[in-house]
C-alpha cells in the first residue's frame, strides 16, 4: 500500500513504496538540541593527530580472504560472486591488492562499493499489505566485504577492542554468545531468589537500532577510539552511501543512506558496538547487553529500594538516548519482577511512559517467568532438552 492509501498494482510501484519507506527510516535522526550538534561538528572538523599509516595488505592475505568467501552468499549489483573471485589468476589478485592498498593510503572507500541493492522478505504472521511487514536484506559487492574483512583484522591489531567495548556487551564478540549472557541473567535471578530478595528488571526494545545510528555521533566516538588512519577511512566508508530496492525484476530510484551502520557488512556490527560502548552503568544495578538487546536488573530485599535503583538507571538512559538520538520502543519493552513473594511493587517509567508489566519475558530466545519455574518448557516439551540444558538445568529440574 502506498502513502496515499492506494494499492500498489505493479512491481515497480511496490519497489517505489518500499524505497520511500526505507529512505525515511535511513534519514538523519532529528533532535531539538542544536547546541550538542554544533559541538560535535566542531570537534569532528578539528585536526586529527598524526599516527603511523595502516600496514598494507599482501596478495597472500587477499587470496586467503577470498578463499574464505561463502560460495552461497548472494552477490551485489555488480553480479560478482565469491566463486568468481576464487577463479582469478595471480595477476588479478595483485591488481585487487593494489586497489585495496590505495584505499588505505588515500583513506577513501569507492562509492560503487558502498551501493547496496535491497530485497524485501515478508515477515511470517505479518499483514502482507504493509511495508513495515517486510524485512530488508541488503546486498553489497563481495569485493567490498573482502576489504572490510581485511580491514577488521588490521583494526584488531591496532586497537584493543576488548578495552573499547564494555564487558557487559556479549554481542558480536569472540568467545561470547547468547548462552553466556543467558547464564549471567539466570544466575542473577537465582541468587536473588535464594537470598529471599526481589529482583526487578527492565527489558528494553530499541527501535530500528542498527538503521538509526547517528553518523556524526558514531564518527565522534570513532575519532576518540581509533587511530587517525582508521578514523579517516571509516569516515569515507560511512559517507555517500546509497541504496536501491529490487522487487522481482523491477528496481526503485536510488536513495541516500544518511544513518545506520551498513546492513550485511563486515564492519557494521563493530561500528554499532563502538557507538553504544558508553551506555551508562550503575553500581546498584546490573546491565546486560547483546547487540541492541538491553536488560537492566536491580536486586534488594525492599521492593521500593529495588524499584528506585532501576528507575535511577532508566533516567540515566533517557539522557543518553536523547544525546545520541536512540529511540526506545516503550510499548515493546517490559518490566518483570522475579520473586516468590506476593507483594506490590512500584512500577518504573522511561521517557514518561510506564513500562508494561509482564509475568514473563522473552530475552535472547529464553523465556523467563517471575518465579523462574520454566513454565515455557512445560508448555512445550520439545524445548526441554536443548533449551533447558542451554541454561544449565539438570534433567531432574526439567521434568
Amino acid at each position: 500500500m502506498q502513502e496515499d492509501g492506494t494499492w500498489c498494482q505493479t512491481d515497480k510501484e511496490k519497489a517505489t513504496a518500499f524505497a520511500t519507506y526505507l529512505s525515511n527510516v535511513l534519514s538523519i535522526p532529528q533532535t531539538n538540541d542544536n547546541n550538542t550538534e554544533n559541538v560535535f561538528k566542531k570537534k569532528l572538523d578539528s585536526a586529527c593527530p598524526m599516527t603511523l599509516p595502516i600496514t598494507p595488505f599482501s596478495p597472500t592475505e587477499v587470496k586467503e580472504a577470498i578463499n574464505k568467501c561463502n560460495n552461497h552468499k548472494s552477490h551485489g549489483f555488480d553480479l560478482i560472486t565469491g566463486l568468481i573471485l576464487k577463479e582469478l589468476p595471480r595477476k588479478a589478485i595483485v591488481f585487487l591488492t593494489t586497489i585495496y592498498n590505495s584505499m588505505l593510503r588515500l583513506a577513501y572507500f569507492p562509492i560503487l562499493w558502498k551501493f547496496a541493492q535491497i530485497v524485501m522478505i515478508h515477515k511470517p504472521g505479518k499483514p502482507p499489505n504493509r511495508v513495515t511487514s517486510y524485512r530488508s536484506i541488503s546486498l553489497l559487492p563481495v569485493t567490498s566485504k573482502i576489504f572490510e574483512r581485511l580491514l577488521l583484522k588490521r583494526i584488531q591489531m591496532g586497537v584493543d577492542i576488548n578495552e573499547a567495548i564494555p564487558a557487559h556487551q556479549f554481542g558480536f564478540r569472540e568467545n561470547n554468545s547468547t548462552t553466556h549472557q543467558c547464564h549471567r541473567i539466570v544466575n542473577m535471578i537465582l541468587k536473588s531468589l535464594e537470598e529471599k530478595k526481589l529482583c526487578t528488571a527492565a527489558f528494553l526494545d530499541i527501535q530500528q537500532a542498527f538503521d538509526r545510528v547517528w553518523h556524526d555521533g558514531l564518527l565522534y566516538k570513532l575519532k576518540h577510539t581509533f587511530p587517525t588512519p582508521y578514523y579517516l577511512l571509516l569516515k569515507s566508508y560511512l559517507a555517500d552511501r546509497y541504496s536501491q530496492i529490487k522487487f522481482n525484476m523491477e528496481t526503485s530510484a536510488v536513495f541516500p543512506v544518511c544513518s545506520g551502520v551498513p546492513q550485511g557488512s563486515v564492519l557494521g556490527p563493530l561500528l554499532y558496538l563502538i557507538f553504544t560502548a558508553d551506555i551508562p552503568t550503575r553500581n546498584e544495578t546490573i546491565i546486560a547487553t547483546f547487540a541492541d538487546d538491553i536488560a537492566l536488573m536491580a536486586s534488594n530485599e525492599d521492593p521500593l529500594a529495588a524499584s528506585q535503583s532501576l528507575q535511577a538507571h532508566l533516567i540515566q538512559l533517557e539522557a543518553w538516548h536523547s544525546d545520541w538520538r536512540v529511540k526506545v520502543n516503550e510499548t515493546k519493552s517490559a518490566e518483570v519482577t522475579f520473586t516468590n513473594r506476593r507483594t506490590n511493587y512500584p512500577q518504573v517509567t522511561i521517557n514518561g511512559e510506564q513500562l508494561p508489566v509482564k509475568n514473563e519475558v522473552k530475552y535472547l530466545g529464553l523465556i523467563l517467568d517471575q518465579k523462574l519455574k520454566w513454565r515455557s518448557l512445560q508448555r512445550n516439551p520439545k524445548l526441554t532438552t536443548s533449551y533447558g540444558r542451554c541454561i544449565g538445568l539438570s534433567d531432574a529440574n526439567l521434568n
